[in-house]
């Protein structure tokens, strides 16, 4: 101890929005657009902008799909009050509380309004994980026994398992299950891309709506924590009421934009089949060698021989 103060904060901090994570699958998907952007100059005339519009689709809804799962903000909440800072003090600070949880855990941030008060520096921002292979009650543990300041830990205790609110297996089992939806939604993905290549148009898009309907099928679980109680978080006459984050509202964006897509694509193909092939640089003769066929001919020359 120096003067009563620890001279250093000994848990390694967590951005609420962005971790090492979700910085790595960007950069890797940043990448491939990079690389793709290397090779656009050697394509000719109008198919250079339809292939740009093609690959930086496919990797948006690629880059989102995965970047999701370890973002912070699929519900978020911001409140300023006056609150008791530590246990065993009767100082009051000002201070902006925000709670953030994601498909995995959640963040509780604490910032001082200023951030200097009562000699110290309250910025916080701490992590409790609540996935299967994460004991969330144990995280909790660590912070009483660390000495967080009092308004993390009472929000922390809302969602602990024994927690009169009850809502930690809510938390637990639908980020769980919407983290499942999204990786079906990953590998349909996958497969939609590999049916434009081969190329089978019409099937990539049947897989663009499936890949879409997964996506909405993670937000319909995930939305599932609203029908549980609603558990007050007070400091105060204040309340901390949370609402759907970025990453809930840009998953439901992308995961609407490849039904537009998805759509698209299968109309075209019955309606304007020329125009869907131009889209996609396909020459015409070589798009029918994918098509049923549906009609048979016989060589004469064979029949007569009784072939």
């Amino acid at each position: 101890l120096f003067d009563g103060v620890y001279p250093f904060y000994p848990q390694q901090r967590k951005v609420f929005v962005f971790d090492v994570s979700t910085i790595i699958v960007i950069v890797v998907f940043l990448t491939f657009a990079c690389s793709f952007l290397l090779i656009i100059p050697g394509i000719r005339g109008r198919a250079r902008l339809y292939w740009t519009l093609r690959v930086l689709f496919s990797l948006t809804v690629g880059v989102v799909i995965i970047a999701v799962h370890f973002t912070g903000d699929w519900e978020t909440g911001w409140v300023k009050a006056n609150t008791s800072y530590k246990s065993f003090s009767s100082a009051l600070v000002n201070a902006d509380i925000g709670l953030h949880v994601g498909l995995a855990g959640l963040n509780i941030t604490l910032i001082g309004n200023p951030v200097n008060q009562v000699n110290e520096t309250i910025n916080y921002n701490e992590h409790f994980a609540w996935s299967f292979n994460a004991d969330y009650d144990h995280s909790y543990s660590e912070g009483l026994e660390k000495g967080l300041p009092n308004p993390i830990l009472y929000v922390a205790e809302k969602f602990t398992t024994q927690s009169p609110c009850n809502v930690h297996r809510q938390y637990r089992i639908s980020g769980h299950y919407a983290s499942a939806m999204l990786w079906v939604a990953f590998c349909t993905w996958l497969i939609s891309n590999m049916l434009f290549s081969m190329p089978v148009l019409v099937y990539g898009g049947y897989m663009l709506l499936v890949t879409g309907a997964f996506m909405i099928f993670s937000l319909l679980s995930f939305s599932t924590v609203r029908n549980s109680l609603v558990c007050p978080i007070h400091f105060g006459t204040a309340v901390l009421r949370t609402g759907y984050g970025g990453s809930f509202w840009l998953t439901l964006a992308i995961g609407l934009l490849c039904f537009v897509a998805g759509i698209t694509v299968i109309t075209l193909h019955y309606l304007n089949v020329d125009l869907l092939k131009t889209f996609f640089d396909l020459p015409k003769d070589k798009a029918e060698e994918y098509q049923e066929m549906t009609e048979v001919y016989i060589n004469p020359h064979f029949v007569n021989q009784g072939l």
